[in-house]
C-alpha cells in the first residue's frame, strides 16, 4: 500500500491581482506587478511557511482592457533569477510559450534558471491561448494555430526541450586541470530532432543541474490540456470551483497518467485557490466584500471579454440572457468559456449576472484559519487533489495563511514542518530524473 505523500502548497505572484480591480485594494502597491521589493517579499513569505513553489503566470499579447497586471508586469524568467538570489530552498516555476518560442533558447534559459538555483527551477507549459498573440510574433505564424494544433506543436517542443536537457551526463564535465581534460566527450550526447513543427540539432550548451532537468507544470482542462498532462507533465494545475468537481478531475488525471505507462504518483494534482482570512467569519466576509465591490460592470465585461479572444461585450444589453457566442471562445481559453456558457445556459443567468460572477467569484475557502484549514485537509483526504496554489487576492492572505493556517496543517501531520530535501524535486516528492536520452542520440567527436 502506498503511503500518501504530503500535502503540495505553491504561490503564485501575480502582483497588482489576479483579478481587475485588485490593484485598487489599498493594501495592494499600485506598482507590485514591477516591484521587485514586492516578488521579494511573496517569495520569502512563502519559503518561511515552507512552500514546495513560486510561480509566475504570463501572456504574449495585450490591449487597453487587459487586467492592469497584465499590462505592465516582469517577464517571468528574469523575476526568477532574481529571486533564486534571495531564496535558498522554495521552487521557482515560471511560463513560457510553446506556440511562441524556439526550444534550443527555451531550455537553455530554464537550464541556466535551474543551474543559478541549484536544481530549483520548473516550467509552466502553456500553449497561449489569447487570439491575437501571433500579431506580436514574426516567426511565419500569421494565424493564431487553433487548439488541437497548438498542443500537437507543445508535445513536440517538450520532446526537443526534453532531449536537449539531456545532452550531458551528470559527470560528463571532468575539469581535469593535470591531465587538461575539461570534458568526457563520450558523455556528450545530440538530439539530432527533425519533426513537423521544430528542427534541432543540439547539444544544449549547458549541463545538467542539481535536480537533473526542470520540472515540467502544466495548467489545463480541456481534452487536449489533460492528455498533454497525462503524458508529459510532472505537475497539473487547474481551478474547479467545488469538491466535487476537482474529485472528478483527480481521479480522472490519475487514471490518464496510468494510461500513458506512468506510475499515479509521478503526476502532482494542484488546485488553485484565493483563500480569504479573517479572525471571525464576519471579518473575511468583509473583506471578500470589499474586494467584490471595487469592481465595476465595465471592468467585470472587459475580463469576461479576455476569456472569449478579446470579444466586445458591452454591445449587449446587460440584463437579458447570457447571448448565444456559438464556437466562440473554443480557440482561447477554451474550458473556461465552455464552462461558463454552460452555467450561463443551465442557470438562465444573464449577461451581468456572468460577468460579476466571473470578476468576483466567491472561494469557499473564506472563513477562520480554523476553517480554512478543515477545507484545505477535507480536499486532500479525500483524494480532491495533491496540493493547493495560493493565488492570493491580497498580499496579506498568504502571511495569513502561513502563519495561522500552515501551523494547523503542520499539527494535523498533512504538510512538513521543514524542507526534507534541497531541489523542486525533491519538495514535489518526484522520481529522479531520465539521466540521458536512451533513443536517437549519438555520440559527437570534439575537434
Amino acid at each position: 500500500m502506498l503511503v500518501r505523500k504530503q500535502l503540495k502548497l505553491g504561490t503564485m505572484i501575480h502582483g497588482v491581482g489576479e483579478k481587475i480591480s485588485d490593484w485598487r485594494h489599498p493594501d495592494i502597491p499600485s506598482d507590485a506587478s514591477v516591484n521587485f521589493h514586492f516578488y521579494t517579499e511573496q517569495a520569502q513569505i512563502s519559503e518561511r511557511g515552507k512552500f514546495d513553489f513560486v510561480f509566475i503566470a504570463d501572456a504574449l499579447y495585450i490591449n487597453e482592457k487587459s487586467n492592469p497586471h497584465y499590462l505592465n508586469r516582469f517577464e517571468p524568467l528574469t523575476i526568477l533569477s532574481a529571486l533564486a538570489a534571495v531564496t535558498s530552498k522554495i521552487g521557482l516555476v515560471g511560463t513560457l510559450s510553446t506556440t511562441y518560442s524556439e526550444p534550443y533558447s527555451a531550455a537553455r534559459q530554464f537550464a541556466s534558471l535551474d543551474m543559478i538555483s541549484h536544481g530549483r527551477a520548473g516550467w509552466n507549459v502553456v500553449t497561449s491561448a489569447l487570439e491575437k498573440t501571433a500579431l506580436n510574433f514574426s516567426k511565419g505564424i500569421e494565424d493564431h494555430p487553433n487548439h488541437r494544433e497548438r498542443y500537437e506543436m507543445a508535445d513536440e517542443f517538450v520532446t526537443v526541450m526534453k532531449g536537449l536537457w539531456r545532452s550531458w551526463e551528470e559527470d560528463a564535465f571532468t575539469r581535469n586541470k593535470t591531465t587538461g581534460e575539461f570534458l568526457n566527450a563520450k558523455k556528450l550526447h545530440t538530439l539530432n530532432h527533425e519533426g513537423k513543427h521544430f528542427s534541432v540539432q543540439g547539444p544544449l550548451n549547458i549541463g545538467r543541474s542539481k535536480q537533473g532537468e526542470p520540472i515540467i507544470f502544466q495548467a489545463g482542462s480541456s481534452e487536449d490540456g489533460k492528455q498533454f498532462s497525462a503524458k508529459e507533465a510532472d505537475v497539473v494545475f487547474a481551478i474547479m470551483p467545488t469538491i466535487e468537481e476537482a474529485k472528478g478531475y483527480y481521479t480522472d488525471m490519475k487514471k490518464r497518467v496510468i494510461e500513458n505507462g506512468r506510475d499515479e504518483d509521478d503526476l502532482v494534482v494542484i488546485q488553485g485557490i484565493s483563500p480569504i482570512i479573517g479572525y471571525t467569519e464576519s471579518e473575511a466576509e468583509r473583506k471578500y466584500q470589499e474586494l467584490a465591490h471595487l469592481v465595476t460592470i465595465e471592468e467585470a465585461l472587459a475580463f469576461l471579454g479576455r476569456l472569449f479572444e478579446h470579444h466586445d461585450f458591452s454591445q449587449y444589453v446587460l440584463d437579458e440572457p447570457f447571448p448565444n457566442l456559438g464556437t466562440l471562445g473554443e480557440n482561447s481559453f477554451q474550458s473556461d468559456t465552455e464552462r461558463i456558457k454552460k452555467e450561463a445556459f443551465e442557470g438562465n443567468l444573464t449577461l451581468r449576472e456572468v460577468a460579476i460572477q466571473e470578476a468576483t467569484p466567491r472561494t469557499p475557502f473564506l472563513g477562520t484559519p480554523e476553517q480554512v484549514a478543515d477545507l484545505v485537509e477535507q480536499w486532500y483526504v479525500e483524494e480532491a487533489i495533491d496540493g493547493f496554489m495560493l493565488i492570493a487576492n491580497l498580499p496579506s492572505e498568504l502571511e495569513l495563511f502561513v502563519d495561522l493556517v500552515v501551523p494547523i496543517l503542520q499539527k494535523r501531520g498533512i504538510f512538513k514542518a521543514a524542507y526534507e530535501g534541497d531541489t523542486l524535486r525533491d519538495h514535489l516528492e518526484l522520481p529522479p530524473a531520465i539521466h540521458i536520452q536512451e533513443k536517437g542520440t549519438q555520440m559527437i567527436e570534439i575537434e
